[in-house]
């Protein structure tokens, strides 16, 4: 790994120019990769449950997805490890995200990463539950890739109406008043289940104005 430096919104984070292709990914690609997996997923799941079965299977995996959201968010993504290769490891997967929000290539994961743990996670539930795991993750899938798009319209995309704006409004207070509330993204509800809403953002001490976007108030 390099230093990374910006680009015009851009971070780059390897010199190695096929490494940092595969850990970038554009919205475009993000929709063509998931939009050709999920059909395989569901057709895979087959017909042996009744669909009243079947949607309560796909509500359990964005269940379990919405609580993996947040607790990795709070947890892995915001670690504070004392070794310096625990550092780069999370600066990498997440911290690169806060030294510039507004990287379009950094804000969706690449598939390079989430295929593998999304297939881990099959595995997983079908070791669990069987032939009733694989629509467990058709939820978590659908789970994540709402999470995805959800955190890339946040710093991407104007969001109207009260629970767009009120779902980015809750993303931006974590990134430019302080990184250690509001974790959820998609599942914002377990920030108040948790207490771990900002309550009062003018009162935070960790306010900052530095890359605050006139186009994303947090406030």
């Amino acid at each position: 790994m390099k230093s990374s430096r910006s680009e015009d919104n851009r971070l780059v984070l390897f010199d190695n120019p096929w490494l940092e292709k595969l850990t970038v990914v554009s919205l475009k690609w993000f929709l063509a990769t998931w939009a050709m997996i999920v059909p395989l997923v569901v057709w895979a799941g087959g017909a042996e449950f009744a669909m009243p079965a079947a949607i309560g299977l796909v509500v359990t995996g964005w269940f379990i997805w919405s609580l993996l959201e947040y607790c990795a968010h709070r947890t892995l993504f915001h670690w504070d490890p004392e070794w310096l290769w625990l550092k780069r490891f999370v600066f990498v997967i997440h911290g690169n995200h806060h030294a510039q929000p507004r990287d379009e290539l950094r804000n969706l994961m690449p598939p390079i990463v989430s295929i593998p743990v999304t297939g881990l996670v099959w595995a997983l539930l079908s070791a669990a539950a069987g032939s009733a795991g694989t629509w467990i993750f058709v939820g978590f899938l659908i789970g994540y890739i709402a999470y995805d798009l959800t955190h890339y319209a946040c710093h991407h995309w104007p969001m109207c109406g009260p629970v767009g704006m009120l779902v980015k409004r809750h993303h931006m207070q974590h990134h430019y008043i302080t990184d250690d509330r509001n974790f959820g993204v998609s599942a914002i509800f377990w920030d108040y289940v948790f207490g771990t809403r900002l309550a009062n953002p003018g009162q935070s001490k960790r306010f900052r104005n530095s890359g605050r976007d006139a186009l994303h108030p947090a406030e």
